[in-house]
């Protein structure tokens, strides 16, 4: 199972500096994948989560492709209806090409009501605008003289039943963000039969969960998974290893914004994961 992490590309903490510290530390500490979110206009409803400066996904990891060597790239979420789909199927495969096959394309379909309104889409047609989306990168890559010949992960986000369907039909992963660990065995199960009702094979499970270390243990239902003390946090990625989960992304944002200023807690809590991981990974101390 690989471990990703998502990385802070937002925020008053957030400069070219921090994102090449953030990029190198994560690689250093052995993690197979770093993944920005996704927005353009920072329109009210996203600046109160998310605020300026916000580094566009594509043209970040690109530069981030240049400071890096081995660890894969990636988006969670790419918010399909921002982007002309030819675009999105240009830019992704043009980053995957330069950077040595290392893209993985999640793709989302936003919940911003004021950046949809910002860049002119309906926000009442997200869903369906996503799916021709996807459907149209997936033609567009067809055309492999055109687009290279490599095959690019594309994970699916939202555990909505339409997010569910939608990563059935489209993607090779199912990416929810942010859950329990029941929800996440409930989702899990009901992609499978969603499966089978297509008749097509079950994606992957490749969730993006919370790293939040606490010194003593958190219960409750409503615990997200990667919530509490290391040995809860380990044991979450156990239980999701058991479920045939193919990587999980670590999501370090505790939701305040002053957070991207001082980085260092969260690589610290990053490389307490990566010490109890697998002895075989490379690791340095982050600054």
């Amino acid at each position: 199972m690989k471990i990703g992490v998502n990385i802070l590309n937002f925020g008053p903490g957030a400069d070219p500096g921090t994102l090449r510290d953030w990029a190198q530390t994560v690689e250093g500490l052995g993690y197979d994948l770093l993944m920005l979110s996704d927005h353009i206009a920072i329109t009210p409803d996203v600046a109160e989560r998310y605020p300026a400066p916000f580094y566009e996904p594509f043209t970040t990891l690109s530069w981030l492709a240049g400071v890096t060597n081995r660890v894969r790239l990636g988006t969670t979420v790419l918010i399909a209806p921002y982007r002309h789909p030819l675009l999105t199927a240009r830019m992704a495969a043009n980053l995957d090409a330069l950077s040595g096959g290392r893209l993985v394309l999640g793709v989302g379909v936003g919940w911003a009501r004021q950046e949809f309104a910002a860049l002119g889409i309906p926000f009442e047609r997200r869903g369906r605008i996503t799916d021709e989306h996807l459907r149209a990168v997936r033609e567009a890559w067809a055309d492999t003289a055109a687009y290279g010949d490599r095959r690019i992960p594309v994970w699916i986000g939202g555990h909505s039943d339409a997010g569910l369907r939608r990563a059935v039909r489209f993607g090779d992963a199912w990416h929810p963000l942010r859950r329990t660990p029941t929800q996440l065995r409930e989702g899990a199960a009901r992609l499978r039969e969603y499966a089978e009702e297509q008749q097509v094979p079950a994606p992957a499970l490749a969730p993006r969960i919370a790293l939040r270390l606490t010194p003593e243990p958190v219960g409750g239902p409503d615990r997200l998974a990667g919530e509490g003390t290391i040995d809860q946090v380990m044991d979450d990625l156990d239980q999701l290893r058991g479920m045939g989960a193919e990587s999980v992304v670590l999501d370090p944002y505790g939701g305040d914004p002053h957070e991207t200023t001082h980085p260092q807690k969260a690589w610290q809590a990053l490389a307490t994961v990566a010490a109890q991981l697998s002895p075989h990974r490379t690791r340095t101390e982050p600054s």
